[in-house]
């Protein structure tokens, strides 16, 4: 009998990262390495342990100054209010994120191809990279609203297909971070942890989940744990500052509260070797705004 030709596109993937299952499944220690490539900025030398990096004073003075000119710029454009790549918070209606971000301000687009930005992700990853994503958060004074503990790698991994976890985030802060205006939290090290999540994505999640995200965060008791074996740091500092960090730590922040608004500038580096391919665990795949195919190197 000859052998059964087997199309290409009917190879069952290896999934090494399962989630969105139906019931709750054992936490996975990840088999990927944190750091690819080779470390030679000295803020970078503790990132292979911790899954971040402060990076002080990234951005000088003047440079706050202009991107903090930008973003209010970008804001009150009202050629985007009805756009999609612009995210308002659920109550106050007020602007929580703005997608794509490098296509919108040119003063961006410029600074992600810089050595000391775009240089930092690829002695991570030890390959070119691309840009995942780009955004502006704001998070407003008195009424900001926080995100709730997860891992950027379980959404992308499930909603956008990305096979591994060789992507970094860089939050660039245009505003002083205190531990009271909302600032991010990290857990130092879980990025060698990776939680699977309960439950199924419905249709265009993405909708609701950028402005709240209920599928695919992790539970308390996940929390609890993850909380109690690494510990929780917080990231503060004067506007400028930046945290570099592994795309599968587990991290969030709490509302603010407090007069003081915080804003800043996310760009998601991946390598090029670590391509999108179809969602793992989701219907369809998300909009490009949010996960781009565009894979060539910046």
């Amino acid at each position: 009998m000859l052998p059964q030709t087997i199309e290409r596109d009917e190879v069952e993937r290896i999934d090494r990262y399962p989630t969105r299952t139906g019931a709750r499944t054992a936490h996975i220690e990840r088999p990927d390495p944190t750091v690819w490539g080779r470390i030679e900025s000295e803020e970078l030398t503790t990132f292979d342990r911790d899954g971040f990096a402060v990076v002080e004073d990234l951005l000088g003075p003047d440079e706050v100054a202009l991107f903090g000119a930008e973003i209010s710029r970008l804001a009150a454009d009202p050629a985007l209010a009805e756009d999609d790549r612009l995210i308002v918070e659920k109550a106050s209606r007020r602007v929580r994120s703005i997608f794509e971000v490098h296509k919108l301000s040119g003063a961006v687009a410029d600074l992600v191809r810089e050595s000391r930005v775009a240089g930092l992700a690829r002695q991570v990853l030890g390959s070119e990279v691309y840009l995942h994503q780009t955004r502006i958060n704001y998070m407003p004074g008195f009424r900001g609203t926080g995100f709730y503990w997860h891992s950027d790698f379980e959404t992308w991994h499930a909603e956008d297909g990305m096979p591994s976890p060789r992507a970094v985030s860089l939050s660039i802060a245009l505003t002083d971070n205190h531990p009271v205006n909302g600032s991010l939290m990290v857990m130092p090290g879980s990025h060698r942890t990776f939680v699977p999540c309960h439950g199924s994505t419905p249709a265009e999640h993405y909708r609701e989940s950028l402005q709240e995200q209920e599928i695919g965060v992790p539970s308390t008791d996940d929390i609890a744990t993850l909380a109690s074996k690494y510990g929780i740091m917080q990231f503060t500092g004067r506007a400028g500052s930046a945290l570099l960090f592994d795309s599968n730590i587990m991290h969030g922040s709490s509302n603010n509260i407090t007069p003081f608004p915080r804003s800043n500038i996310f760009l998601v580096f991946n390598s090029v070797e670590n391509a999108l391919e179809e969602p793992f665990a989701a219907p369809a795949r998300r909009p490009t705004y949010i996960g781009s195919r565009d894979f060539t190197p910046v």
